[in-house]
């Protein structure tokens, strides 16, 4: 199974977030993504002028194991599989303190929990904002909950709280309370703010039962002098930079590190050898037969030579583009290794050109119709296509290595940077004059917007689901990404 969720990400990017779930039946799971992207030829986005190596520098990727789920219930309670795992390895540590794989087995178990702890607010979260307005028990329990696993988290730092434990061991337990107090503020703010853009009075008690929770939160923080941002612009821009390393600290034992490849190097190099024999054989052969006939060297015989090398060349390259296309249309541009800790789990590839409208699929086709404002809308446009594939290979049987917490797969977050896409547009904003009642002449100001649509092909164990998604841009970047 294939997941898939977009965003804004920034002014001028926008997020694609994919969930490679195996399905553990002891099967290499093999995931395809193909992804066609549709440019109004108006941003003068064409092969000539954007090639693979600008694509691939506005393309970022992130890989990472997907979060094990426990239910933010779940975590409260004492005997949560998270809870006890960490607590084990804080006593190894407390009596084995110079022991690496003690040292190890705790920071695995203090980040996992922190990730954990994170993933449930959100899902939780989610949860909540549906079921606003009537979610008075909803919220009461997400407080006491989120309350308990923080209180039954920082109650174990008294185990590792003895003299003959290093500090900067008790510094990592410090970083993860602060990330988790820092991710329970977010989450609560932003479930204030729904609160608020809701508009209903009948939501104020709990409101207030979440601002409370906030203030507490803060009460503690200050008493273990955990920094809060207050409107200093320095402070904050450096607290800013604080907080991103602590989520980076938080999740290192999810990502995972790629060292891309170029894809089919060997077949490439066999292809263009071939192409050099071929070109080769034809300038030996009207060699040798012109001296045949002429015998020594004479004008007519260096004419004939000069042209048959001349043909040559233009033999070699001509089969050189052949074969570089046959190869491009099997193989892939870029590869690389997914790795967990030494463990080759499996391999991920991706290659990008830019399509003629005859290879576009029909449902591809469709379903870029359907996200038109007139008929025909692609044609009228005379949009280029620009095609991203990308395959994984995950092996479940290397994913699943002894671990107390689940493997279910990869998610991969990719951001595709846009500013290349704006910097041909008209300005942001354009006046159009119109008349009022009385007849007069009024102007109004109205945004300038293009649009590029994406459609997804996800294809996994023979089943295929499509996605389509179309940004809303402006010379002052992305405003809208909406799916279809």
């Amino acid at each position: 199974m294939i997941s898939i969720e977009a965003k804004k990400h920034d002014n001028f990017s926008v997020e694609f977030k994919f969930g490679f779930n195996c399905l553990h039946d002891g099967v290499k799971d093999d995931f395809a993504v193909n992804a066609w992207i549709f440019v109004p030829n108006s941003l003068d986005i064409n092969p000539e002028n954007y090639g693979k190596s600008q694509f691939y520098r506005d393309v970022k990727s992130n890989v990472r194991l997907i979060t094990p789920v426990y239910k933010l219930r779940e975590m409260a309670q004492e005997d949560s599989l998270p809870l006890k795992s960490l607590t084990s390895a804080l006593h190894d540590i407390a009596q084995t303190p110079n022991d690496q794989l003690a040292v190890d087995a705790y920071e695995y178990h203090l980040k996992m929990f922190a990730a954990i702890f994170k993933s449930a607010l959100r899902d939780k979260a989610k949860i909540l904002i549906d079921a606003l307005p009537d979610a008075s028990e909803l919220i009461e329990r997400y407080v006491m909950r989120t309350q308990n696993v923080l209180s039954r988290f920082r109650a174990l730092y008294e185990i590792i709280d003895i003299p003959t434990v290093p500090a900067n061991i008790k510094n990592k337990f410090r970083m993860s309370d602060e990330f988790m107090s820092h991710v329970m503020e977010l989450r609560t703010i932003s479930l204030i703010k729904s609160i608020d853009e809701l508009g209903d009075g009948s939501c104020a008690q709990i409101r207030r039962r979440l601002a409370e929770m906030v203030t507490q939160e803060h009460a503690y923080r200050d008493k273990v002098k955990f920094p809060m941002l207050n409107g200093e612009p320095e402070r904050d821009r450096d607290l800013l930079h604080h907080y991103g390393m602590l989520k980076k600290f938080t999740e290192s034992e999810l990502y995972i590190k790629l060292d891309k490849k170029k894809d089919g190097v060997a077949l490439q190099q066999i292809y263009y050898s071939l192409a050099a024999g071929v070109a080769m054989v034809f300038a030996t052969a009207v060699s040798w037969y012109y001296q045949q006939k002429y015998g020594s060297v004479t004008l007519p015989l260096f004419i004939v030579l000069v042209i048959s090398y001349m043909m040559k060349d233009r033999i070699k390259d001509l089969l050189r583009f052949y074969f570089a296309h046959r190869l491009g249309n099997n193989y892939y541009d870029k590869k690389a290794t997914i790795a967990v800790g030494n463990t080759k789990v499996g391999e991920i590839k991706e290659g990008f050109d830019f399509i003629s409208e005859t290879k576009i699929p029909a449902e591809v086709k469709a379903l870029r119709e359907s996200a038109s404002f007139v008929e025909g809308e692609s044609d009228i446009f005379e949009e280029k296509v620009l095609l991203y594939r990308q395959r994984v290979l995950l092996d479940d049987k290397a994913l699943a290595v002894k671990d107390k917490y689940p493997r279910k797969g990869i998610n991969e977050i990719l951001r595709l940077h846009l500013y290349r896409f704006v910097q041909k547009m008209d300005n942001p904003c354009m006046t159009v004059d119109t008349l009022d009642q009385d007849g007069n002449i009024v102007p109004i100001v109205v945004p300038k917007i293009y649009y590029v649509n994406v459609i997804f092909k996800l294809v996994h164990d023979g089943h295929e689901e499509y996605a389509s998604f179309r940004i809303g841009m402006s010379r002052d970047g992305v405003f809208e990404v909406k799916r279809f």
